[in-house]
């Protein structure tokens, strides 16, 4: 087994690609007018080591966990483990049904996204409370290139979405040498 295919840098790859993306909003300026921009200082010892190394040693801790991706979507949490003939991943969603969840594979990719709808509602003498909960969510991973791609499972049970994702054996590309012919 390599551990190449189970590093997070491959598997999260196309996920960062999109948090990068995010568009930003531009300030239209006058012509001829310098904008200023305002400078901040970080007020601790920790964003200024963010603001210096932007969450490098962080993400390599671990300790940048935080549920919301690059465009305010839920970014439920993943754990990969790998097999001799497969690949399973899990997906713990609460409150969400299989109805709910959607997954893509395209570009050697997996997408999987959904929306959650929670309502509660408690109702006790004179007391009355109303809580719901909205929000879409999705995971974007980069698919190693010893996956059968077509043979991918999908099971959803008790708010955990297990995907089982066969290996196949993959050739290397040898070298080879082409001939030249003359016209």
């Amino acid at each position: 087994m390599e551990l190449k295919s189970l590093a997070p840098w491959n598997w999260f790859s196309k996920e960062e690609e999109l948090e990068r993306s995010v568009p930003v909003n531009k300030v239209p300026v006058e012509k001829g007018r310098v904008q200023k921009i305002p400078a901040t200082f970080p007020n601790s010892a920790e964003g200024l080591f963010d603001t210096l190394f932007g969450n490098v040693f962080k993400d390599l801790i671990g300790g940048n966990q935080t549920p919301l991706g690059a465009y305010g979507l839920l970014k439920p949490q993943v754990d990969l483990r790998a097999e001799d003939k497969e690949y399973i991943l899990t997906v713990e969603i609460p409150g969400v049904t299989e109805k709910d969840v959607m997954i893509n594979v395209a570009d050697n990719a997996m997408t999987i996204t959904g929306e959650k709808k929670q309502e509660k509602e408690t109702k006790e003498g004179n007391y009355y409370r109303m809580e719901r909960s909205y929000g879409s969510f999705q995971r974007v991973l980069s698919l190693p290139d010893d996956i059968d791609q077509d043979n991918i499972q999908a099971n959803f049970k008790h708010g955990v979405l297990t995907v089982t994702m066969p290996r196949q054996k993959v050739v290397p590309h040898t070298g080879k040498t082409i001939e030249i012919t003359s016209s």
